[in-house]
């Protein structure tokens, strides 16, 4: 079950990293999203919440950092409207 939970999440997390049109936005709502998506991760595996977002963190800035706005599109970030 953890397995799956932990697959589920990687999924979201990689759908939802790059928001934002330019590569520093990208980068930005990646780490945000993935350090919370980390922190409940590492809750809900019995692990330590702050890992689980400091590692969820780096993941998804840098799978923001490394995408191209045609890869994922979710519109202008809410910093920018």
């Amino acid at each position: 079950m953890k397995i799956q939970n932990l697959a589920t999440l990687a999924i979201v997390v990689t759908l939802l990293t790059a928001c934002g049109n330019t590569q520093s936005d990208r980068a930005l709502s990646g780490g945000a999203i993935g350090a919370g998506a980390g922190a409940v991760g590492g809750a809900l595996l019995g692990g330590s919440p702050v890992t689980g977002a400091v590692l969820g963190g780096a993941a998804g800035a840098a799978t923001g950092a490394f995408t191209d706005k045609d890869d994922v599109d979710l519109g202008k970030p809410v910093w920018r409207k």
